[in-house]
C-alpha cells in the first residue's frame, strides 16, 4: 500500500509571545480552541488545526534544524479562500489589522491580500476571479 501524505492535520506556528498570539487569533479568526496550556493553543480551522506554540518550545520539534529568529523574513504563506477579499479586508481593518499588500488582482486568476500575525507569519485571503 503506497504512502498517503495528503492529509494535513495540524500546522504549527512558532510564536514569540503566546498570549499576544492567542489574542490576535481569537480576534481575527475566532476559532474553536481544541487545547491550550501556558505554551500553546490548538485552534480548529475547518478541517485543519493551527497550533500556536511558544518558540522556546520549538527546538525539540525541529532539531537539529534551528528555529528562525523573529524578523528574519517570511518563510510561510497560509491562504484562506474567501468569497469577497475587499469585504474581508474592510473587516480586518476594523479589527486593527494592517495589510501587508492588496487587495490586488493576480495574473493567476485570484484577488488577494496579505497580513501578518504578531510573530510575522503571513496570512493571505484570496478569492477566485471569474
Amino acid at each position: 500500500m503506497p504512502m498517503q501524505l495528503d492529509r494535513i492535520e495540524v500546522v504549527t506556528l512558532f510564536v514569540d509571545d503566546i498570549d499576544e498570539a492567542k489574542a490576535f487569533y481569537q480576534k481575527v479568526f475566532a476559532p474553536d480552541v481544541v487545547y491550550q496550556d501556558a505554551v500553546s493553543s490548538v485552534l480548529k480551522f475547518s478541517g485543519t488545526m493551527i497550533n500556536l506554540l511558544d518558540a522556546t518550545q520549538a527546538p525539540q520539534l525541529v532539531e537539529p534544524s534551528a528555529v528562525s529568529a523573529l524578523g528574519s523574513g517570511a518563510r510561510v504563506l497560509l491562504t484562506i479562500k474567501v468569497d469577497d477579499v475587499d469585504a474581508v479586508c474592510a473587516e480586518l481593518r476594523k479589527l486593527g489589522v494592517t495589510l501587508l499588500n492588496g487587495p490586488i488582482d493576480r495574473p493567476w486568476g485570484r484577488r488577494t491580500a496579505a497580513f501578518a500575525d504578531p510573530s510575522g507569519h503571513v496570512w493571505e485571503v484570496a478569492q477566485e476571479l471569474r
